[in-house]
């Protein structure tokens, strides 16, 4: 096999890049209202380094790259970063995952570096639930970034719901109605386990005793959709991500379904992660990292960091341990970027 690969055969070559660890946000399922430690800035990874990294790992055979936070666009000059990144002709697909607030200020700005598209984080379109969830009142915002994406071309916009039960349940059809309505690209996405050590009210933390009651399994929130009509089978929109698509017959959207807890995918697992501060983390559900930015800064030779990122890969385990009550505890989601 060819490229950059773990020991289980699987291909990598997708990195997700966390650019930062903050936000402007404080999710139920993601951050404590008070918001956690922050890095200082000297030990968070420059534009520069990011980009050395990428354009190494594209050597290896990473082809697409994700950028990730906390929240990404309260990084500045972001653009900057996706301009050093789209000139690595190896890499062709770069993408963004972000809560949308600061979309419609940054999007054309972003497409013109070489952005190709952008993924939303978006749980609820009720006010109120909205800022419950969130704990601030930006949904207008949001929104108004949705379609300033959309306008200026970072196609397709998708749109990521995490499903709790007892809190945006009741969303479920509402946000696939947008699909045959006005075309949104909607992924329901499973609550999951992560950071034991979580506030319970609404975070993604397996309850030591079960799963959390918030949890809706894939199959359940399908079986939500049927009062619509009949899901038919889709081919994957643009992207390389873990959803199952499926489009209502009269939809110019689509409508996916990501199962990290239910139904795995880790088969067919193709990424790295590198965080804010420089470590390679082979599984998004494992505490095990690389380090990479104490060689990057002490002068390692190309080589021997192509070395490194390529140990991480053969570090990879076969899947995460869910089942088995193992969660990841040393970081919470805004640390790693999902």
């Amino acid at each position: 096999m060819t490229g950059l690969s773990d020991p289980f055969n699987r291909p990598i070559n997708y990195l997700r890049i966390s650019v930062t660890d903050r936000c402007n946000l404080r999710c139920i399922y993601c951050l404590p209202p008070e918001g956690i430690s922050l890095l200082p800035h000297r030990e968070i990874l420059t534009y520069e380094e990011i980009a050395a990294v990428a354009r190494l790992a594209a050597e290896l055979g990473i082809n697409k790259v994700r950028l990730t936070g906390g929240e990404p666009l309260i990084r500045a000059k972001l653009s900057e970063l996706v301009a050093m990144l789209a000139e690595i002709e190896a890499i062709d697909d770069i993408s963004l995952t972000t809560n949308g607030i600061l979309l419609k200020q940054y999007s054309a700005e972003l497409k013109q570096a070489g952005l190709k598209r952008v993924n939303v984080s978006l749980d609820s379109l009720n006010r109120d639930k909205f800022k419950r969830i969130t704990r601030h009142e930006k949904l207008d915002e949001v929104l108004k970034g949705i379609e300033a994406a959309r306008a200026c071309g970072l196609n397709p916009v998708k749109i990521n719901m995490v499903v709790m039960r007892g809190i945006n349940d009741d969303e479920i059809v509402d946000f696939a109605k947008l699909t045959i309505d006005i075309g949104w690209h909607v992924r329901f996405i499973e609550l999951m386990p992560f950071a034991a050590d979580n506030p319970p009210e609404g975070h993604s933390t397996g309850d030591k005793t079960g799963i959390n009651t918030q949890f809706m399994s894939a199959k359940e929130i399908k079986k939500r959709l049927g009062s619509l009509g009949r899901l038919e089978p889709s081919h994957p929109i643009t992207g390389n991500g873990p959803a199952k698509y499926f489009r209502f017959p009269q939809a110019a959207g689509t409508v996916g379904f990501i199962s990290p807890v239910s139904q795995h995918f880790c088969f067919n697992c193709n990424r790295l992660r590198l965080t804010a501060e420089g470590k390679l983390r082979p599984c998004l559900l494992s505490d095990h990292e690389v380090d990479l930015r104490q060689p990057l800064r002490s002068g390692a030779s190309p080589e021997e960091l192509k070395k490194i990122i390529t140990e991480a890969a053969q570090s990879k385990p076969q899947k995460h341990q869910l089942t088995k009550g193992k969660v990841s505890g040393k970081r919470l989601m805004s640390q790693v970027g999902g």
